[in-house]
Parts: C-alpha cells; structure tokens; sequence
C-alpha cells in the first residue's frame, strides 16, 4: 500500500455522486499531485516568461527551469545525451513526427511494421504514409493470450522490406507488455529501425532505453502523473541530427531569408514555435515525484494490485476479462455478461466509480478480439485493493439491478 502517496493526490478527497471518489481511469489521463499543481501555479505566479529569446532576468530563470526538465528526462529514461530529448505536445505528436521525419524518407517497396496491439496514435500516421508514399503497412498478429506472435513478427521481417517497426511497450487495452527487447533485436537483425511506444509502460515500469535498445522511444506527461499538452520523444543523436524538422517556424531555425532557412541542432529543430513552458515545468515535477518514490516500490505495489485484480474479477460470475498475457501491466479490459460497456460505466459512476468504456482508440484490436467495446479499469500508484473491492461489489450491484 502506498497510503503516503495517495495523500499527495487531492482529487482523491472529491467525491463522486455523493460516495468516495474510486478512480479507475488512470490509463486515459493519471491524476495529478500537488507539487506538480504547485510547480506550475508558482512558476505561473512569480516566473512566467517566454524562453530562449530574452535577455532579462525572468526569462532566463524560466529558460534555465525548462531546460533543467530536459536534464530530468535524460535521467529518467538513463539517455545518453540531454540532446536526445524532443519536447513535444504528446505521444501522438511523437509519432506522427516520425512519420514525416523518419517516415518520408521510406520509399515505395518498403514497409512499416506494427502490432495488433497499437493504439489509433501508432496506427494513422502509418497510414497516412502509406497515402503519401506507397509503403506497404504490415500489422503482425497475437497469439491467443493477447500477446504479439513473436514467430509471426520475424516473418514479416524476414524479406528485409521492412524498414521500420513501430510497437507499443504496453498495451492500452489489455495491459499487454510487450518482449521490447527482443521486439528490438529481430527488427535490428533484419536491418529495420524500431520505435517504441512507450505511452503506458512508462507510468508502470522503469524504462532504460540504452539497455532496451530501441531507436526511439515516445511518452506522454498526463499519463505521468504530469500535466496534458506535454510529452517526449527520446531518439538516438545521430539518428535525429541526420532528420529533417517536422515544423517550421521560429526557435528551430539557425538563419532565416527570403531564400532559404537552415535549422537549428537537435533537438531544438523539432520543437517548432513558443512551446508549452508551464506544462514542461508540470512534467519535471511529476517525473522527480516518480523518481521520489521509487520504480522498485511502483513496480511492487503494481504486482500486487494485477494479482489481485485477476483473482477478484476472474471470481465474478458473468465476468470475461479480454486477454491474459505473459506479463501485464495495471490495465483491464473486461466485458460483463448482460450489460454493455457504456451502461456498465453509467451504473457504476452511479457509485462513484470511474471506469473507461469503449475501443479505447484500438478498434482494430476490438475487432481482433471479437467485441465492438469492453469495459476498462486501469491503476496507478494510488490504486488501492480497496478501490479494486469497489470495482467487484459494483458490477455485482450493477449485474443485479439489470436482472
């Protein structure tokens, strides 16, 4: 139990319908502590300027605190060099510059991998490349537990088209965490670059991403317990030096005319425009709160809610839980038997438990699995077993009011 944690959120405090607030959604949007509330409103109050362009005192303190945030995601994800961190809008933004700088460099006759698994932000962009240059799109399989088909994903690397992979770290939907490094292995063994989403497996797991190996690697701050309008994209150096921008504009420029411009260094190339400088503050906070706390401790109470998430609802009657992986992470996609999804997640606001219902922006895997919408709960650090009980006695009040 992480009850000294919890304190820190105090949206937590709120209640719902009149009950206790039981937030179970954390996989759309975490909640946020207060020294991530009070990092943006202080700098908000006493040191608010634009940055990089002004010579007076506010803004290059403010200047100076963003770009320590830089220094705070290169300790996160152990990065080899603070250059190797693009500030973006969120994961979605992450993939999609890829697609244009990494992507527009692909030419027809080659291919993009994915996964069954992905979420809408790492299957469109794909798509819309596949629009503007005529790549081929392979989308490898699962296997019947809901993870991906390793055998299955080394043939479709196998013929050596496949100039990139991109697959998530950790499914949004069945809580799937993928075999990253080996993922990275075979795509680098058959010449392919990879990417890896890493939108939900950073909330849950420590990510090293010189030991995983990877090209790239996205996240997102609200996830993070951070604010919204923020995220990363780590990229190896020589990989983003060699890029062009995804957006023009001022602050990624070297020079400027009526002829011509030349760019800025990576990363400041790919960060186009006045950027989200309160939420960058909001983001550093969150991941020094992480770091506060400890991945070893995150991991731990993770585990145990998983396992007592997986006995509590595998023992509902009328209960399907979709998939069950190798290993999961805090997120569960369940369908109840006579109550759909949206229903379900009305019935138990009633009760002041907040679930997700839907596709989850993974249609593709509704399809695969069957369904046209499950219902989702999802944990983070403040999850309790207690909030897991609430959950079980609500779809059992729920089943009995739809009898």
């Amino acid at each position: 139990m992480l009850d000294d944690v919890r304190a820190q959120f105090p949206i937590l405090s709120e209640t719902a319908h009149g009950r206790p607030l039981v937030f179970l959604d954390s996989a759309a949007s975490a909640q946020k502590p207060e020294c991530v509330i009070e990092a943006m409103g202080h700098a908000a109050r006493h040191c608010y300027a634009n940055i990089h362009r002004g010579l007076y005192d506010m803004s290059e303190r403010t200047t100076q605190a963003y770009e320590a945030v830089r220094d705070d995601v290169a300790r996160f994800l152990n990065a080899a060099d603070r250059r190797e961190i693009v500030f973006t809008k969120n994961s979605t933004e992450g993939l999609n510059l890829l697609a244009h700088s990494l992507g527009n460099q692909l030419k027809p006759g080659q291919a993009v991998l994915i996964s069954a698994l992905e979420h809408h932000a790492n299957i469109v962009p794909w798509l819309m490349l596949r629009e503007r240059l005529g790549i081929e799109l392979r989308v490898a399989p699962l296997d019947a537990a809901g993870d991906i088909d390793l055998t299955a994903y080394e043939d479709l690397l196998r013929d050596g088209r496949v100039a990139l992979a991109s697959v998530t770290h950790m499914s949004n939907v069945l809580g799937t965490i993928t075999p990253a490094k080996r993922l990275v292995e075979l795509a680098h063994h058959y010449g392919a670059k990879i990417i890896l989403d890493g939108s939900q497996s950073i909330v849950h797991r420590k990510v090293d991403v010189q030991a995983l190996g990877a090209d790239f690697f996205v996240f997102t701050g609200h996830k993070l317990y951070g604010p919204t309008g923020v995220g990363i994209l780590w990229g190896k150096l020589p990989l983003l030096e060699e890029m062009p921008p995804f957006l023009g504009g001022g602050d990624m420029i070297r020079s400027v005319s009526f002829k011509a411009a030349t760019w800025a260094d990576a990363p400041h190339k790919f960060e186009a425009g006045t950027p989200a400088i309160l939420e960058v503050l909001g983001l550093g906070a969150a991941i020094r709160f992480v770091e506060g706390i400890g991945a070893e401790r995150i991991e731990a109470h993770e585990r145990e809610l998983v396992a007592y998430a997986q006995e509590r609802l595998e023992g509902l009657e009328g209960v399907r839980i979709m998939g069950r992986p190798v290993e999961r992470g805090g997120v569960f996609s369940f369908q109840v038997e006579g109550a759909h999804p949206h229903d379900l997640a009305v019935l138990l606001d009633q009760q002041g438990i907040a679930i997700r219902a839907g596709q989850h922006c993974a249609e593709p895997l509704m399809h695969e699995l069957g369904v046209q919408a499950t219902a989702r709960a999802s944990f983070a650090i403040y999850t309790t077993c207690d909030d897991i009980d609430a959950l079980a006695h609500g779809i059992e009040r729920t089943r009995s009011l739809l009898a």
